[in-house]
């Protein structure tokens, strides 16, 4: 099975094989009209008259397809594209009739025998009609057929990978914009404690540690595990519990059936937002709730956050939160709901992913 899978991937990706196959599946598909001919032929002279109609088929075929189609009639030359068809059916079915009787014949048949001229078979136009016409047209027909059917498929196959290469790039530009803006608020931290050479420095830079490795090294495929992602938010929530002492309240709960696949530092970003525009500029008692509940229907987060009665949300909370809705559209196309709510001392975010419908 291996062997033919590759066999029809090379014919898929090779214009010359593709060729091959049509022309070798029309010769053989006229050999059993001659074997069940009266005649009784041998095989070799089924195929040396088959060869004198197939010979006129592949030119017909060609013209058509890569000279009267590109540069007549798609390009709305109708008059001229109608006498090129015509003078050419006329041409094509005359020469696999002169092939027949001046070519094959006469390897076939004991001289002396009587045949017709090429004057005859140019102005027999009742039987070119009739009888070449229809054997040369009905296969090139065909090759038009199969040819803009592969060139459609291939067309088709290009516009998906660019659309995977698109997606990729964009995907790793918006990564590329949230790394380092969380890298630069923890290393603030750190420096922040060091300044006052707290002896939770040390604690800090261990926690650091962990999340560049998941940073640097678990970070680069399209997709992470849950549970890794989780691991990563609570070394995140240890390191920035550090700055605020007791007064900082965090919740966070979770509820899983199994271990998912999600895009990685997607709901960090979440909890980055909640720390850097929530507890960050409560000055009292700040709180955060964060719940995960993954099923095998939906997979649900919800983070929420205190917020000072004069928060007014800026315009780099509002590109934060339409990066991520970037990625999500990207991965998951209308699979997905946030929902962003602001009160007066709250601000909540809860995102819902179908696990039926989602890559």
């Amino acid at each position: 099975m291996d062997y033919l899978k590759k066999i029809s991937e090379y014919v898929r990706n090779n214009r010359l094989a593709q060729h091959l196959v049509f022309w070798m599946v029309i010769v053989i598909t006229y050999i059993p009209a001659g074997l069940l001919d009266e005649n009784n032929d041998p095989l070799w002279v089924i195929l040396l008259f088959n060869f004198c109609v197939h010979i006129p088929q592949m030119l017909a075929s060609y013209f058509l397809a890569y000279y009267l189609l590109p540069k007549f009639i798609l390009k709305k030359r109708y008059f001229l594209s109608l006498i090129l068809f015509f003078l050419t059916c006329y041409i094509f079915s005359a020469l696999a009739r002169i092939l027949t009787i001046h070519g094959g014949e006469e390897l076939v048949r004991t001289p002396p025998f009587e045949q017709e001229s090429v004057y005859e078979i140019l102005t027999d136009l009742h039987s070119l009609v009739v009888k070449y016409f229809p054997s040369v047209y009905t296969v090139s027909f065909q090759f038009l057929f199969v040819k803009y059917f592969f060139n459609n498929e291939q067309k088709k196959s290009e516009a998906t990978q660019l659309e995977q290469k698109k997606v990729e790039s964009e995907l790793k530009m918006l990564k590329a914009q949230l790394n380092p803006h969380f890298l630069f608020n923890t290393l603030n931290n750190i420096y922040s404690l060091s300044l006052d050479n707290s002896p939770k420095t040390a604690s800090a830079i261990g926690k650091l540690s962990d999340i560049l490795d998941h940073v640097l090294y678990k970070c680069n495929n399209q997709f992470v595990s849950l549970s890794s992602e989780i691991e990563l938010m609570k070394n995140y929530i240890e390191l920035e519990k550090l700055r605020y002492d007791n007064r900082l309240e965090i919740t966070f709960d979770t509820d899983l059936e199994n271990d998912m696949q999600i895009p990685p530092l997607l709901l960090l970003s979440l909890v980055e937002n909640a720390f850097k525009h929530g507890a960050g500029e409560d000055s009292g008692s700040p709180k955060i709730w964060i719940s995960i509940i993954q099923t095998k229907e939906a997979f649900t987060f919800k983070i929420s956050n205190t917020v000072s009665s004069d928060y007014v949300s800026k315009d780099e909370d509002r590109i934060g939160l339409t990066n991520i809705k970037k990625q999500l559209g990207l991965i998951y196309s209308d699979n997905y709901s946030l929902d962003i709510k602001q009160a007066v001392n709250s601000f909540s975010v809860v995102l819902q992913i179908n696990q039926n419908n989602s890559l």
